[in-house]
């Protein structure tokens, strides 16, 4: 059985009285998940920043609007600096339920491990990872490799913004086959590409600096271990459309994978409709004729396609929503070749502006590589 995984990334809150626009951007987003999304996604992912000085009214409004989600959607959530503004988590720790935030859990064949890089450090932006996780993540890798499971791990920000020992966390990723690192931190919408993991971090719901202040929130999802990210702004017209396999050329990080480079020939293409499928889900490569998917038990859609070797252009459409990806297509005796890692979970490996992902490559954010406004 093909191991999956979909989950909604709702960037750093920063919750505050003096903005409540930030509250009304995130009541919005919830109510989106609440009428579109329920029993098609795994959780909703919170990664941090949630309250912006980490007091106990703000962890209040967070915890309002997401008691608004449907009953049995899971949210999960992590501390970002700002939540420990008061030079600890206890209130943090206080206000949001153990079951909200666990270290680690197995969804779908993926073990999702929860880290704290927050509470090491001396705040603001001195991110470091405690000794608890350190080991924890070693053991928590070692037990998903025993297992036969795909790690994927959510921390608050790029292990190149880390204080202390960022390549060798990054390092770690690799060698254990991380296949995803999601973030927040960034303020804007990014994925990196190392050639060993692919990293992904969100616009912030409070404090937008990039897109004129569109609020807005990705689905993340992993295939067989081919990673997906597509950002919606709020209010975007629904169903939303995801390839989920193969892999777009931007995202391979295992190209003798034929799910990510697949071979010349007959090609699977598997999608997700998130929210109603009122219309045929077509497919076509290269502007082509379209061709009918059909829908399988799990709720993905299917089709086989035939592609030359070379790049081509698959686009599956429904409605209104639509996806594209750029797949590359190499016989066996001209897979891409990957050589030793250079600067590994560095946000100089961005995949640079991507607007079909909503990327627009600006970077305007408060992180290292930001382009501050």
């Amino acid at each position: 059985m093909t191991a999956s995984i979909a989950w909604v990334h709702v960037g750093d809150l920063h919750l505050e009285a003096v903005a409540p626009e930030n509250l009304a951007r995130f009541e919005a987003i919830v109510a989106e998940i609440a009428q579109h999304l329920a029993g098609q996604v795994d959780f909703v992912f919170l990664p941090g920043d949630n309250a912006n000085h980490g007091e106990d009214d703000q962890y209040r409004a967070m915890l309002t609007a997401l008691n608004r989600l449907p009953a049995g959607m899971p949210w999960r959530i992590i501390p970002g600096d700002h939540d420990v503004e008061p030079g600890h988590l206890a209130v943090y720790e206080a206000a949001v339920p153990q079951e909200n935030r666990p270290e680690a859990e197995t969804i779908g064949g993926y073990r999702c491990i929860y880290l704290d890089i927050i509470t090491a450090g001396a705040g603001g932006p001195d991110f470091r990872l405690t000794m608890h996780d350190r080991n924890r993540l070693r053991e928590e890798l070692a037990t998903a490799r025993a297992a036969g499971q795909v790690p994927l791990v959510f921390m608050h920000a790029f292990p190149c913004d880390l204080a202390a020992d960022g390549d060798e966390i990054a390092r770690t990723f690799a060698d254990a086959g991380v296949a995803f690192v999601d973030t927040g931190h960034t303020h804007y919408n990014e994925l990196l590409n190392d050639g060993a993991v692919v990293y992904g971090a969100t616009r912030s719901t409070g404090q937008i600096e990039e897109d004129d202040g569109a609020p807005g929130y990705p689905i993340v999802a992993l295939h067989d271990r081919v990673p997906s990210w597509r950002f919606r702004r709020t209010g975007a017209a629904w169903p939303h459309v995801q390839i989920v396999s193969p892999c777009d050329l931007r995202l391979v990080t295992r190209p003798y994978d034929t799910a990510q480079v697949p071979r010349p020939g007959a090609v699977d293409v598997v999608a997700r409709v998130f929210g109603t499928a009122d219309a045929p889900v077509l497919v076509s490569v290269d502007g082509d004729a379209p061709q009918v998917m059909t829908r399988d038990a799990d709720g993905g859609w299917h089709a086989r396609v035939v592609v030359p070797a070379g790049r081509h252009a698959i686009r599956v459409a429904c409605g209104a929503g639509e996806d594209v990806i750029d797949l590359l297509v190499r016989p066996v005796d001209q897979i891409p070749k990957r050589y030793g890692l250079v600067a590994p979970g560095h946000s100089c490996h961005s995949v640079g502006a991507w607007p079909a992902a909503g990327i627009d490559g600006f970077q305007l954010g408060p992180n290292r590589n930001g382009g501050k406004q």
